[in-house]
């Protein structure tokens, strides 16, 4: 969703960069990489993995012996320090698939004089961000239709090359394919698609028993729909153009369908038991990066629901 007045120049090009060329990606990469891994190298600073005990090579933690418990677990020579048995505890290091989706469609380009990036550059920040913790974590990374799961330590060059060299076209929505049922997706988007659409796409990608996130990244003007006067409105990917004559008598009306389509899309992804946020990008994208690695790193169930509780306000 954008909108656009004749006279600014600086919106207009942030529509026109929307057409999802390989070269309008190129100029915009490398900034895009260095600023995800500074803000991943920020995030990632005094984390220490999953920190679930489990089967593993890592240390974590020693513990008491539990009455029971099979004599071989204990650690000697640990206990031979005091008047207690200690098992060595080792750090879980079974390694599932998280898919990542970054909408690279025309509206994403949208960007008002309000916001730090555009739609586009704040979700390819924070999923190469996102990718590189991950795989840090021990975890492979994936997208689906372009990157197979990979714990590739170059994790984002992959992704960056891969985009750079995608000729498809540019859906708003990740493509349908069957995640395992231990899988985490995590989907950014501007979620401007009919919940018809949204529906379907989560009852595709759950349907194995997947787990995951719906992420909006939004525009503050998208927000507070800022507009009067005469405005032309002019949707991207459709190309279809709205002239309103007098705009500040629509921003009511607006919000209310905004707040009406978030609520629809939130009522199905309860019922999933998945997580709907929003992010706008006048916000810090290490803010979003951190909510979206700390919710992966609890467990399902009651963490689970703490965090999509926190989550709501991201």
């Amino acid at each position: 969703m954008a909108a656009e007045t004749k006279h600014a120049a600086g919106e207009i090009t942030a529509i026109r960069r929307a057409d999802g060329e390989s070269r309008t990606l190129a100029a915009s990469l490398p900034r895009l990489v260095l600023e995800a891994r500074r803000i991943a190298a920020n995030v990632i600073h005094g984390l220490h993995g999953r920190r679930r005990a489990g089967a593993g090579e890592s240390f974590w933690q020693y513990r008491r012996f539990v009455s029971g418990e099979p004599s071989q677990t204990v650690d000697w020579r640990r206990s031979a320090r005091d008047d207690h048995l200690y098992v060595r505890e080792q750090e879980w290091e079974a390694a599932h698939t998280v898919w990542l989706w970054p909408d690279r469609s025309p509206s994403m380009a949208f960007a008002s004089k309000q916001a730090r990036d555009s739609k586009l550059e704040r979700t390819l920040i924070v999923t190469f961000a996102l990718a590189e913790l991950l795989v840090a974590g021990g975890e492979r990374v994936g997208i689906p239709g372009l990157i197979n799961p990979t714990a590739s330590r170059s994790v984002i060059d992959k992704m960056a090359q891969a985009m750079l060299h995608d000729d498809a076209a540019r859906p708003s929505l990740p493509p349908s394919f069957v995640p395992s049922a231990l899988a985490e997706i995590v989907v950014l988007s501007d979620f401007w698609s009919p919940i018809s659409d949204i529906k379907t796409m989560l009852a595709g990608l759950s349907a194995s028993g997947a787990h995951g996130t719906l992420i909006q990244v939004v525009d503050p003007a998208e927000e507070t729909f800022p507009y009067s006067g005469r405005v032309e409105f002019v949707e991207p990917e459709g190309g279809g153009i709205i002239t309103a004559g007098r705009a500040e008598r629509w921003a009511d009306d607006y919000v209310a369908r905004v707040a009406q389509h978030r609520d629809e899309i939130r009522g199905e992804t309860n019922k999933l038991d998945w997580l709907f946020s929003t992010h706008t990008t006048s916000r810090s994208a290490a803010e979003l990066l951190l909510f979206l690695h700390s919710g992966m790193m609890v467990n399902k169930g009651s963490a689970r629901t703490s965090s999509v509780k926190a989550g709501r306000s991201a």
